[in-house]
């Protein structure tokens, strides 16, 4: 169960290896596609020697931001460092690790003048090994000798955490521990206070308890080897032998998991999920079998198993993964169901976006991303036809296709074992998020009858509210800044410190922009960093806005905002930076237009461009603002 089963097999996947090509920009691409395959610990290792033999580092032009993760711990991690380069290169994150010297890792966290620091990490994944975490503890204990060996251990992380964050500066990743140790009383083990397991079971749930507390991260190993079975991840010869607590053979799945945590924290997580639906939501074909010749409900195993399916979809849903339909098939038949089966746990109100026509899918596939607004490296497109399958992944080699079977009892764990919407935290922007894509329809409609521009946008009755960071707001500044790539005029990333330090600094200020409407609440659209200089220019540090709501006057309100504070500082002038990236060509002309003055230029195309605020004149808007 630690394979990688949701990729697809390559069958000539060993010969595209030794075929990659030299150049840095097509070796990278070539790895990426052979790292998007099935492969086991051998060929992932082989693939990750490859590559560093042929790359030094990250190629210019990539849309991520290169890694530098120091994997510390008590035991040997070394078997593990290729498996999560590798994951990274899935995604393609070009990562760089670092191991300490075997169980150095304190001592190397707390010399300054350590190799550790030298490589100065921009994240840190703590692996404390369960013999380690266990030391001392036996089951002679009494309960509270029990409790006080578990408030040490837990401090300990405490500390480790703490030092890792105020030395290094960069998020933290801690895996929870192996439940290796085997069970001295039984189905009971809770009741021996003494007992490694139970002690190991309580020490999880306590480091995930004080994680949230710290900003910490936690890597489930735990969950997942219950769910694979212990002795997939663990091999006590191994550990004997060589010290290496995860198995060989789990370390591919070990690298992903940290390689969906780096996703994640760069904002790379999918976002939406593109259901087929005949024999993939429920079974049989709509077309043919008509609503009532489906097979969908109670009564039938098969029936029940596209119902639990649906389910998960909806659940997905409701922590903030867009769904959306590309079937084909008539479209008046593939709504019936969601709109008059009494079995249908989906509902058309649930899809964003709803496409079903004969047109091939990958053209679909395509019109749902421009619909909606996302880039097509969001979508994940999960169909029973192995057909329609292959031809997506060969058109759109940027979209996630899960490899399924036709049993769809399987289809929640794959979409769950591969781990496309990994997150690390839920706000309420994200369980509003389907509401907000059908608010847009309704705005769009507005739109279609307005007679003219002005119309439109006063019929809109928008009402802006301005705050500065805080830290209720934290976790979806964070989110936001880490995952804006097309209107982000810098693509700056900032972790939840760096937001902090923006709060506390009295020569900066941050902004976190929410749009209401009378079609409903737009969330959290746009994020502003301004930075004082010391000649009285306010740099214009970050400024993303999410793209649904380009064309509302938004930008020109923001400006007056920007303004407002930047004279609170007492700022002469703006100056705007934009930063190319492969996605952000939208905004290279964003200062100019707002009547910058453009000064600087540089041969990647970049540019600085200045406002004298002397000068400035507020724009005026139909947006009310007003302070949150």
């Amino acid at each position: 169960m630690t394979d990688l089963h949701w990729l697809p097999e390559m069958p000539d996947w060993r010969a595209r290896l030794r075929g990659l090509p030299s150049g840095p920009g097509s070796t990278w691409d070539n790895a990426v596609a052979l790292a998007g395959a099935r492969i086991n610990f051998v060929l992932t290792n082989a693939l990750d020697e490859t590559l560093r033999r042929l790359l030094a580092g990250p190629p210019d032009g990539l849309a991520t931001k290169p890694v530098r993760l120091a994997v510390l711990g008590s035991s040997t991690l070394t078997h593990l460092l290729p498996a999560i380069r590798v994951a990274g290169l899935r995604r393609g994150i070009w990562i760089d690790t670092y191991e300490n010297e075997y169980g150095q890792y304190w001592k190397e966290l707390s010399d300054r003048a350590s190799a550790l620091h030298e490589f100065r990490p921009t994240a840190v994944l703590l692996a404390l090994d369960a013999h380690d975490l266990t030391a001392g503890v036996t089951a002679a204990m009494d309960p509270d000798a029990a409790e006080a060996a578990l408030t040490e251990v837990t401090e300990r992380i405490r500390s480790t955490w703490r030092m890792a964050r105020e030395t290094l500066r960069c998020p933290v990743l801690h895996q929870a521990a192996l439940p290796v140790h085997p069970p001295l009383l039984g189905n009971n083990e809770h009741r021996l206070a003494g007992s490694r397991a139970a002690f190991l079971a309580r020490l999880n749930a306590r480091v995930r308890t004080i994680a949230d507390e710290e900003g910490v991260d936690i890597l489930a190993v735990d969950t997942r080897a219950a769910y694979d079975g212990l002795r997939a991840w663990h091999d006590p010869g191994l550990w004997h032998r060589a010290k290496q607590e995860v198995s060989l053979a789990a370390a591919p799945m070990y690298g992903d998991l940290v390689g969906r945590w780096m996703a994640a924290k760069q904002g790379r997580s999918f976002k939406c999920l593109v259901l087929d639906l005949d024999n993939t939501v429920w079974g049989g074909v709509i077309g043919d079998d008509g609503m009532e010749g489906i097979v969908l409900g109670q009564g039938s195993p098969l029936g029940e198993a596209y119902v639990a399916f649906q389910d998960y979809a909806r659940e997905l849903s409701r922590r903030g993964v867009i769904l959306a339909v590309c079937s084909k098939n008539d479209e008046a038949n593939a709504l019936e169901p969601f709109e008059k089966h009494p079995d249908m746990v989906l509902r058309r109100g649930d899809i964003a976006s709803f496409v079903a026509n004969w047109s091939d899918k990958a053209g679909n596939i395509r019109a749902i991303a421009e619909e909606l607004n996302i880039g097509l490296d969001s979508l994940v497109f999960i169909d029973d036809n192995p057909f329609e399958r292959n031809l997506v992944r060969q058109e759109l080699p940027m979209v996630a296709v899960p490899e399924v079977s036709d049993d769809p009892t399987a289809f929640p764990i794959t979409l769950a074992d591969a781990g496309y919407f990994e997150g690390l935290a839920v706000t309420d922007e994200d369980r509003e998020r389907t509401s907000q894509y059908q608010g847009n329809k309704s705005r769009d409609a507005l739109k279609a009858s307005a007679t003219d521009l002005p119309a439109y946008l006063r019929g809109l009755e928008m009402q802006l509210i301005t705050k500065s960071f805080d830290r209720l707001g934290l976790q979806r500044i964070v989110q936001l800044i880490n995952k804006s790539n097309q209107f982000n005029l810098t693509t700056r990333r900032y972790t939840d410190e760096d937001v902090i330090a923006v709060m506390a600094d009295p020569d900066a200020f941050g902004l976190q922009l929410r749009l209401l409407d009378r079609f409903g609440d737009n969330g959290v659209i746009a994020i502003v960093i301004g930075r004082l200089q010391p000649n009285k220019d306010l740099l214009i540090d970050t400024w993303l806005m999410s793209c649904r709501v380009l064309g509302r006057q938004v930008e020109p309100t923001t400006l007056n905002l920007i303004a407002r504070e930047a004279g609170k500082l007492g700022a002469r002038r703006l100056v705007g930076e934009y930063i190319p990236t492969k996605k952000n060509a939208m905004v290279k002309d964003h200062y100019v237009k707002l009547g910058f003055a453009e000064r600087e230029t540089d041969p990647s195309g970049g540019s600085r461009a200045v406002l004298d605020l002397a000068t400035f004149t507020p724009a005026e808007t139909f947006i009310h603002v007003t302070e949150g």
